[in-house]
């Protein structure tokens, strides 16, 4: 099997696209022809073989991209070139669920290589901080892949020192401009816990392969009980949405509409079914994932453009008129594996994947490279063609380990 799929040819997507007025003010017209129209029946092995083909093409052209990172906005470029800083983590964590796929021993053999040379160690400048937990999961899967026992130790040692210190603050974001200088990070200290919506996909997730992999339930009780903190705080039940943070709460879009990031709302309903795949046979938190899963399922289905992505501000999609394709990708996944669970049955959420899916094989150019992906930030920001960031590729492997099981 691994031969005849690290060697599959790529192969036509039997999508028919048309374009859209969805333009970003001042930019050139022939820079907005990515979005998506149109889509005619495709069939399922088609969508499969275009999972196939495009996870192959983006995770290569990205570790080719190593060392050579000029793409990126100097801002951030330093940081998107250390493995175990969330930017690149949260690209391996997409590579692992595909890989899993795949069985792509390329794939496999530079993620043993990368941990190997990080010494299988987490970031500790920011002891609590989710983020700096994201790598470990990429540590621990490959425990469970290739019985490396050394892949998780520095991840345990750290963690035991957290449960022998666990923090003891709100979850109250504070405005940087109004934190002070005795905070442990500029937005206040809530963030040595887990108080905006990225962190769910960062951090729990560790916590839970680490009770897997060592069979001691105490890391993932704590994380358990810290993401439910975290969701029940950030979660509106009104709009089946979740704020970034709680100065969103009250924050209104240029429509009056609260702002519901796409990326933010991405990352947590992305981390929902790996959360849920790795709970344990019989674990009783599982049906109130599934609860929230469905909830936020629910409300995303009806948020998707005409064009098939997801807006960068999902209750105001004029305030960015551009694909955003980070959102697009970890929501993209997230529906295609509750529909090919049995999960999501109404009957336009396949039509909706699919759509979805179509749009984001639109923004990889045959090189690999993933356009539209909008640069990091907390909150709805322009996007142009030519932005790509690490993260953005992990979503669309993400999706693509999804589609590659479609059916009719």
């Amino acid at each position: 099997m691994l031969n005849k799929i690290t060697k599959m040819a790529m192969l036509p997507f039997a999508i028919t696209f048309g374009l859209t007025g969805c333009g970003e003010a001042n930019q050139p017209a022939n820079e907005l022809s990515q979005p998506v129209a149109q889509v005619t029946t495709t069939s399922a092995e088609s969508i499969r073989q275009s999972a196939y083909d495009i996870a192959k093409r983006a995770g290569h052209w990205q570790i080719e991209q190593f060392g050579n990172l000029s793409y990126i906005p100097e801002s951030h470029r330093e940081k998107s070139e250390n493995p175990k800083f969330w930017i690149q983590a949260a690209f391996y964590i997409g590579l692992t669920k595909w890989t899993e796929i795949s069985q792509d021993k390329e794939f496999l053999a530079y993620m043993e290589k990368m941990a190997a040379e990080q010494n299988y160690e987490l970031l500790i400048d920011r002891p609590y901080h989710a983020d700096d937990h994201t790598i470990g999961q990429t540590y621990l899967w490959l425990t469970e892949q290739t019985n490396n026992q050394q892949a998780y130790k520095p991840t345990q040692a750290h963690f035991d020192w957290i449960l022998a210190n666990k923090p003891d603050v709100g979850l109250t974001m504070l405005d940087s401009t109004a934190s002070g200088s005795g905070n442990v990070h500029q937005e206040g200290n809530c963030q040595l816990r887990w108080c905006w919506a990225d962190a769910l996909f960062m951090a729990p997730r560790t916590w839970l392969k680490l009770s897997n992999v060592t069979g001691d339930p105490k890391y993932f009780e704590y994380a358990d009980a810290e993401f439910w903190a975290a969701a029940d705080y950030l979660f509106s039940d009104h709009y089946g949405l979740f704020f970034r943070d709680s100065r969103y709460f009250d924050m209104k879009s240029d429509n009056g509409e609260p702002v519901f990031w796409g990326r933010g709302n991405g990352w947590v309903f992305a981390a929902l079914p790996l959360i849920i795949d790795d709970l344990p046979q019989g674990h009783p938190s599982k049906e109130r994932y599934l609860a929230l899963y469905k909830k936020n399922a629910a409300s995303l289905l009806k948020l998707q453009t005409a064009e098939g992505y997801w807006p960068a501000s999902l209750m105001d999609p004029e305030k960015v008129k551009t694909p955003e394709v980070s959102g697009t990708g970890f929501i993209t996944y997230g529906l295609a594996w509750g529909v090919n669970n049995g999960i999501l049955t109404e009957p336009d959420a396949k039509a909706v994947v699919e759509k979805g899916w179509a749009a984001l094989t639109k923004a990889v150019e045959p090189s690999g490279r993933v356009n539209w992906v909008q640069h990091v930030g907390k909150s709805p920001d322009p996007v142009k063609k030519t932005d790509s960031q690490l993260y953005g590729v992990g979503a669309v492997l993400l999706a693509a380990s999804e589609m590659s099981k479609w059916q009719e």
